[in-house]
């Protein structure tokens, strides 16, 4: 088992994490969700003893990770978001590499090998020069090393980070693979990708704990929670945000439509969404081209007081969607777009 007991992160000052509380039970695969600058990175990096909180405690299995961090790396296998590896050696001389560092004899490390590369399905490209290898290859080399000494517990940061649809695929398979025998620790910002590998989830927020429970017991934590999304076209060309909606949302209607609003503008168009009766919360998406997308979390169903608040602000709406809340509107209601405090 894991045990975090108040854990807190300082930088300068800066609250980067914490306090967060939690524990992970033997054989759980556990994911931390949230957005980029959640604490995500720092939460894992604390868990490996890569890091040292500025408070709290950590039991890893009956150690404690502040008093005996050597110890509790032994039992831990951690594979960060940018994996350390040497791209002049080959995949199996790194293997081998990593695991003398993890003290494992030459003996123990000649029995352990071809057993790696099978679990990773690295037998074909053992003797490859790593820098020559794809991004999905050397993920699974970073893989590699993180279980070569057999720890009990597994720490993946953003395992899937820059890999292409079939090399997600490929991870999730794999990480479903060492499900069987480790206790699995995963972060990531993408809700598909932990809802699919994970038993149970952590969102984090700000550096803190937003909630945590199985995605059925968060998909379901407001069965009155719906979600809407938008895609606006902001207006003329060169003015990527209308300057009449900047004054409809401060209130001031006597501005002309010609400013330019530029940045201001999106959190502009959320401020005008988020004053629509039953809107909870607006998160923005994504910026295109064709225009903006935005994120309603609502209590009710009022896709037509949201198109006239549109309309009215002379923006076009290019499409507007609605379901009934699970995992990905909770989600978006608990993080709430904001930025974050942590990595």
């Amino acid at each position: 088992m894991i045990r975090a007991s108040n854990l807190t992160k300082l930088y300068g000052g800066r609250r980067a994490l914490g306090p967060i509380s939690f524990e992970i039970a033997d054989g759980e695969t556990v994911g931390f969700l949230g957005l980029n600058g959640a604490g995500k990175t720092t939460a894992l990096r604390l868990l490996a003893c890569d890091l040292r909180p500025s408070a709290g405690t950590i039991d890893v299995g009956g150690v404690d990770a502040i008093a005996e961090p050597h110890e509790v790396r032994k039992r831990i296998g951690f594979l960060p978001e940018n994996p350390p590896l040497y791209m002049d050696m080959n995949v199996a001389e790194y293997l081998a590499y990593a695991g003398e560092l993890r003290s494992m004899s030459k003996a123990e490390v000649k029995k352990r090998l071809p057993e790696v590369l099978e679990i990773t399905d690295l037998k074909d490209v053992a003797y490859d020069v790593i820098g020559t290898l794809s991004h999905g290859y050397r993920q699974r080399v970073g893989v590699g090393q993180a279980i070569i000494h057999q720890p009990k517990f597994l720490i993946l940061d953003e395992p899937t980070r820059g890999l292409d649809p079939v090399q997600i695929v490929e991870m999730r398979n794999l990480i479903h693979d060492l499900k069987q025998n480790h206790t699995v620790l995963i972060s990531s910002h993408i809700l598909t990708e932990i809802s699919q590998t994970c038993d149970r989830l952590l969102v984090l927020g700000k550096g803190h704990m937003l909630a945590e429970g199985s995605e059925a017991e968060l998909a379901g934590r407001k069965d009155d929670i719906q979600q809407i999304t938008v895609l606006v076209r902001t207006g003329k060309a060169g003015d990527p945000y209308r300057g009449d909606l900047k004054d409809k949302a401060e209130g001031d209607k006597d501005k002309s439509d010609k400013e330019n609003v530029d940045d201001s503008g999106k959190d502009a168009i959320k401020k005008l969404l988020a004053g629509v009766d039953g809107v909870s919360s607006v998160a923005d998406l994504y910026t295109s081209p064709e225009g903006m997308s935005f994120s309603l979390a609502t209590t009710k169903d009022c896709r037509a007081e949201v198109s006239r608040v549109i309309i009215d602000a002379k923006l076009d709406l290019l499409q507007l969607a609605f379901a009934r809340s699970e995992l990905e509107s909770t989600f978006i209601r608990l993080v709430g777009g904001g930025t974050n405090a942590g990595n």
